[in-house]
């Protein structure tokens, strides 16, 4: 289990996140809590090697490191809308690149009935 120093920081920079999530947007958000996020671990980690497992620390590095994964996926998600009938993110519902749909080429009018040699 983590300590409790770790997990306090973790849920302040989860609740702060939350914060600026709704007043300035997801990237906000993740461009806020990342870098403070990987700082702890960087220094978790550093501790690790200089003084070795103690009693929280690998618990430590994995909920830092849980939390990181958090925060990415959740930016990761928020960005992308989920896929409507099955198409695939990026292609229109003919399954063209770039999203749009585009009309068939108008080829004028045709002759009425028979076409001539057939």
């Amino acid at each position: 289990m983590a300590s409790d120093e770790v997990t306090d920081e973790i849920a302040s920079i989860q609740m702060q996140r939350q914060e600026i999530e709704r007043e300035s947007g997801i990237a906000a958000a993740r461009d806020f809590a990342l870098p403070r996020l990987r700082e702890l671990l960087r220094l978790e980690q550093e501790a690790l090697q200089l003084h070795g497992p103690g009693e929280h620390r690998l618990a430590n590095i994995e909920a830092l490191s849980a939390a990181i994964r958090k925060v990415s996926a959740s930016a990761g998600m928020a960005g992308q809308r989920p896929a409507q009938n099955g198409a695939r993110p990026g292609r229109g519902r003919d399954g063209r690149r770039g999203g749009q749909a585009h009309a068939p080429k108008s080829r004028g009018r045709g002759p009425m009935g028979r076409k001539p040699g057939r």
